[in-house]
């Protein structure tokens, strides 16, 4: 399998599903379409297709021609630092399919609280309040699904809830310094 970077041209090698952004509708890119990365950061790979942008989960890589790449194992958390800890580094994995900036730095991960389950010495609960760059956006439950889902694969987090929240309202000011200057803010 190649690996090929953003800006790279490939066609698909098969039917292959994919997200249409920022509308969020789930569909189909035929085999044989054509397709110009645009991003792969965390997990996913963006597109542009006929004028469209698509966000492709990681897990279809091979449709591109593209290796995924070996997955980290983890280990389990065994104090609250090492779980936030943890958790950071997985929500760190988590992008906007149109900014390449991970959703922690571009500010939108308003609350991220992390306790042990219903007071016992096993398991964690994580609870994260997050917002979108807009209201409208229509991946809104795709990134809180993903969201969910990495927070999940960690060992010993038996609970994760992901609320999408809209106030404050999300502005540039929430983005960090590296991220103003990744997205060419600065």
């Amino acid at each position: 399998m190649s690996d090929a970077s953003t800006g790279a041209t490939l066609t698909l090698e098969r039917d292959t599903p994919a997200t249409l952004v920022p509308i969020g509708t789930a569909g189909v890119l035929r085999k044989g379409s054509e397709v110009r990365i645009t991003q792969r950061l965390g997990s996913h790979i963006t597109v542009v297709s006929d004028g469209c942008m698509y966000r492709i989960d990681g897990r279809h890589a091979d449709a591109l021609g593209l290796n995924d790449g070996p997955s980290e194992a983890m280990t389990a958390p065994t104090t609250r630092e090492e779980a936030e800890k943890a958790v950071i580094e997985q929500l760190a994995t988590c992008y906007d399919p149109e900014i390449p900036v991970n959703i922690v730095e571009l500010g939108l991960v308003y609350r991220c609280e992390v306790r042990r389950t219903d007071d016992s010495d096993i398991g964690w609960t994580v609870d994260i309040d997050m917002t979108l760059t807009a209201p409208g956006c229509g991946m809104g439950s795709i990134l809180t699904q993903e969201v969910h889902d990495k927070l999940s694969r960690i060992p010993g987090i038996s609970q994760v809830n992901v609320e999408l929240v809209w106030d404050p309202p999300w502005s540039l000011e929430r983005m960090s310094d590296a991220a103003k200057l990744q997205a060419g803010l600065w």
